[in-house]
C-alpha cells in the first residue's frame, strides 16, 4: 500500500478540459526524479478523455505512480474504454501491458488498425533523424504526443488544426517523416488534410496516421480511402504509438 513517504496528488472532482493543462503541469512537477506518487481519485466525478490520456500515460510510464481510492466515476471512465485501471492501484505490482490494456467484450477498438504488430526497440534507442508532425486541436493531446515521441527519440513539430498543419508542412516539407492527425478539428478536418496531402507529389507516399476518438468503421474506411496509412483510437497506448511510428517511418 501507499505509505507515508509517498506523495499524494489529490485529483479534483472535475478533471475536464479546463483542468487538464494545470493537472498535466502538476504531474510533471510531482514526478520529477521518479518520486513515488499516489493519485487520489476518491473525489473524481468527471473525467474527460484528455485527462484519461494523461493518467494512462503517467501510470504506464512510471513504476512509481499508482491510483488510490478511485471513485465510481473514475472507474467508469476507464472501463468504458476497456482499460484495466486495477493493474495500477496502490497495492500490488502492475500487470504486463497485454494484461493491463487488452480488449474486453465492451472494449474500444484496438489502438492501431491495418498495421502489423512490431517489437518495440529499447526506449534509449534514439532516432532523432525522424521528425513527426502532430496535428490536433487539443493542447493536452499535443503535449502528451510531444512527451511520448520526444522520450522515444523523435523530433516533433506541432499544428493546432488541419489548416495549420498544411501551413507547417509548407515550411517543414523537407524534414517531416511521419504525420499524425486528428479527424474532428476546426477550419479543416483530418480527412481534408489527408486528401490535400495525397494530391501533393511530395506527400504521395508519406506515412499519415490518424489519431482520433472516432471508432466507427465507416469513418475509418473514409480515412483509408482518403489515403491514411493507419488508424489509432484515443486514448493511445504510448508504447504502441511509438511502435507504430517506428514501423511506418521510412
Amino acid at each position: 500500500m501507499i505509505n507515508t513517504e509517498h506523495s499524494t496528488l489529490k485529483l479534483p472532482g472535475a478533471l475536464d478540459q479546463a483542468a487538464s493543462e494545470s493537472f498535466l503541469e502538476q504531474m510533471r512537477q510531482r514526478t520529477k526524479g521518479d518520486a513515488p506518487l499516489a493519485l487520489d481519485a476518491s473525489d473524481v466525478e468527471v473525467l474527460t478523455l484528455p485527462c484519461t490520456q494523461i493518467i494512462l500515460s503517467a501510470v504506464r510510464g512510471s513504476d512509481s505512480i499508482r491510483i488510490k481510492d478511485p471513485s465510481l466515476a473514475f472507474v467508469a471512465a476507464f472501463e468504458d474504454l476497456g482499460l484495466d485501471w486495477k493493474a495500477y492501484l496502490d497495492a500490488g505490482e502492475p500487470a504486463s501491458p497485454e494484461e493491463s490494456f487488452g480488449e474486453t467484450e465492451t472494449a474500444a477498438p484496438a489502438p492501431t488498425a491495418d498495421i502489423a504488430e512490431v517489437e518495440l526497440p529499447p526506449i534509449s534507442e534514439k532516432v532523432m533523424s525522424k521528425r513527426i508532425l502532430t496535428i490536433d486541436d487539443s493542447k493536452t493531446i499535443r503535449d502528451m504526443l510531444m512527451l511520448t515521441l520526444v522520450e522515444a527519440g523523435f523530433d516533433v513539430v506541432q499544428a493546432v488544426d488541419g489548416q495549420d498543419g498544411l501551413d507547417v508542412l509548407a515550411r517543414e516539407k523537407a524534414e517531416v517523416d511521419v504525420i499524425i492527425t486528428d479527424i474532428n478539428m476546426p477550419r479543416m478536418d483530418g480527412y481534408e488534410v489527408i486528401r490535400n496531402l495525397r494530391k501533393d507529389p511530395a506527400y504521395k507516399s508519406k506515412p499519415i496516421l490518424v489519431l482520433t476518438t472516432e471508432s466507427d468503421g465507416d469513418k475509418k474506411n473514409l480515412a483509408r480511402d482518403a489515403g491514411a496509412t493507419g488508424w489509432m483510437v484515443k486514448p493511445f497506448d504510448p508504447e504502441r504509438l511509438v511502435a507504430t511510428v517506428r514501423k511506418v517511418a521510412p
